[in-house]
């Protein structure tokens, strides 16, 4: 807590007319904070590339250089980092591609699921398809998806879940992380995150502007809790197009922190000073129930 009293602005990376920073998603280890995202870089001929990168931090407050993770190509854009799992040994790392050769905003029909796996959360693997929707589909007839979210079966220790946009928030299975069953959607918005809380699970997700959580007690059925979190946003210039991609950390046990750690992207109005690709920064805010979230003045 002491960690975060000492924050006085709400943004971890800001920013600029070349860099945006998006998808933010961490995880404490070894008193080091690793924080994953999205970074976006719009280079002199105006062509913009996509990475997965990361940055380090040992007290909240200066982070590293971000480190590029994934190479340079625009018919792949790896990004949107989902969180980090430990599984035989090893860190795993799932993502996207969200394809723009085209020069299209958005990613197009060719966006998939990927994992990345590492030893020491530095060094990463070259990215591996996610088969969501089994084995016998053929790559080209899994349809557009993107913002891959793994969480272990609080009841059925070895199953993994496998969450992601498509249809909503679409729904895989798997025991082992490679081969993978279809089970269905539900509705909800982008860049879900899900964390187990008591007997029940909340998963954050972003509708078009803020954050929303829906709960279930089987990972399966979800209902909407109506909490919509928008933080400072009326007072954020940064952030005052949308606030979006919440990931939830628990750090309630961390030494000097003792609190659920919230990362975010907040984009500025679209207007022609400040679009999707620049300015994005990544922020922070903290709370104890997972409902009621403070945040640097």
């Amino acid at each position: 807590m002491n960690l975060l009293r000492k924050l006085t602005t709400p943004i971890l990376l800001q920013g600029n007319k070349t860099t945006a920073y998006r998808d933010p998603t961490a995880i404490y280890y070894q008193g080091t904070l690793y924080l994953y995202f999205t970074m976006v870089k719009t280079e002199p001929d105006g062509k913009v590339y996509l990475y997965t990168a990361v940055s380090k931090s040992r007290n909240l407050r200066s982070f590293t250089e971000p480190v590029i993770l994934t190479q340079r190509d625009q018919s792949l854009n790896f990004s949107s980092p989902g969180n980090i799992i430990r599984h035989d040994n090893q860190w795993i790392m799932c993502l996207q591609t969200y394809p723009r050769q085209n020069g299209e905003k958005y990613g197009n029909n060719g966006a998939r699921l990927w994992t990345m796996s590492s030893f020491d959360l530095d060094h990463w693997s070259e990215p591996e398809l996610l088969r969501v929707k089994g084995s016998q589909t053929p790559d080209n007839k899994m349809g557009r998806m993107i913002d891959p979210y793994l969480i272990e079966d609080n009841n059925e220790p070895g199953k993994y879940w496998c969450f992601y946009k498509q249809n909503g928030v679409s729904m895989s299975y798997s025991y082992d992380l490679k081969n993978w069953h279809y089970s269905g959607s539900s509705n909800a918005g982008e860049n879900v995150c899900v964390i187990k809380e008591g007997k029940r699970y909340l998963m954050f997700h972003s509708p078009h502007n803020g954050i929303g959580i829906l709960e279930s007690t089987d990972l399966v059925h979800w209902s909407d809790t109506g909490k919509l979190i928008t933080l400072g946003q009326n007072s954020w210039p940064w952030a005052q197009g949308r606030i979006t991609a919440g990931f939830v950390l628990n750090c309630r046990n961390v030494p000097d922190i003792g609190k659920y750690l919230m990362f975010l992207h907040g984009t500025g109005p679209e207007n022609e000073e400040v679009i999707f690709d620049t300015h994005a920064c990544i922020g922070i805010a903290w709370s104890d129930n997972l409902f009621d979230w403070e945040y640097p003045e």
